[in-house]
């Protein structure tokens, strides 16, 4: 993995892209390789710790260039790799403690984990809306090193014994994406425990085999699906998002995989989070024009 000098805002794109595609397909490998959760976790820790190691000798080696660049990679280069960590620490947590008898006692286990990482979006309620909108107009205050303030009331104290590699809110971000992917993994187990993912209950009511192929890329499909049930639009809003993607996988002969995870992925885009449905405004528009002439 190799990173180059961080100095300016087109190599802190291409750090963090490299790292993160380097990084996501060796977690790949680990994913495929077990379905062991635990020993899933341990190699994580290990790839992640070595990833964000990387990091911080470059910024030890580089610095930045201006207070913008350093603000950049502290809002998000360093806790897209850090997130990845706490993730998987906490991943081993609750599977190694994860109850082995009843699917009941199991459900209940992982709901109280989710309830606990909602609760902490609860207790950082403030920035943790600050963050979602992306806002910036507090930045500096967050994400340079010289202005840690312990009355802006961080979720950690790392940055004062790592000054030169934190700010006091960096590990705030990490811990947010961490605990989305979290709780996407807790919800999973959970529909595996309940009902197979939902696919029985939801596909059912299909008798006959559909000729339908879905040709786009499959994350477009999700984004539709996710646009749906955000407006409503599927049973007055009342269906379930795996109703409503089970439904589509049987109409389209798709599978979907774990469109939990990916719907974070969308979400996560830095260009555009959109880009499907822009697409399709845009196509039936030129339609609309062309009928016209």
């Amino acid at each position: 993995m190799i990173i180059t000098t961080l100095n300016s805002m087109k190599i802190y794109e291409d750090i963090i892209n490299e790292l993160n595609r380097t990084l996501d397909l060796e977690l790949k490998v680990i994913q495929s390789d077990t379905d062991n959760f635990v020993r899933e976790s341990e190699e994580g820790i290990k790839l992640t710790k070595l990833s964000l190691e990387l990091l911080r000798e470059q910024v030890n080696k580089s610095g930045f260039k201006n207070f913008k660049e350093e603000i950049y990679f502290f809002k998000n280069i360093k806790p897209q790799t850090y997130s990845k960590l706490i993730y998987y620490v906490k991943l081993f947590n609750i599977e190694t403690k994860r109850p082995r008898s009843s699917r009941k006692s199991q459900v209940n286990y992982l709901n109280e984990h989710i309830d606990r990482l909602q609760n902490y979006f609860n207790e950082n309620l403030e920035f943790y809306h600050y963050y979602r909108r992306g806002a910036s107009y507090l930045d500096e205050h967050y994400f340079l090193r010289a202005k840690a303030d312990i009355r802006l009331h961080p979720d950690t104290f790392h940055f004062f014994s790592d000054r030169h590699f934190s700010t006091s809110h960096d590990s705030t971000v990490a811990t947010i994406l961490a605990y989305d992917m979290l709780i996407i993994h807790l919800k999973t187990e959970i529909d595996k425990l309940e009902n197979n993912n939902g696919k029985e209950q939801a596909m059912n009511p299909f008798s006959q085999q559909s000729h339908l192929f879905w040709t786009a890329h499959k994350t477009d499909l999700i984004e539709l699906i996710y646009a749906l049930h955000s407006c409503g639009a599927v049973n007055s809003g009342t269906a379930d998002i795996k109703e409503i993607a089970a439904a589509y996988e049987q109409m389209f002969n798709i599978d979907l995989g774990n469109y939990y995870h990916t719907f974070v992925e969308i979400r996560s885009r830095k260009s555009n989070n959109t880009k499907f449905i822009d697409k399709l405004k845009k196509s039936l528009l030129k339609r609309y024009e062309d009928s016209d002439e």
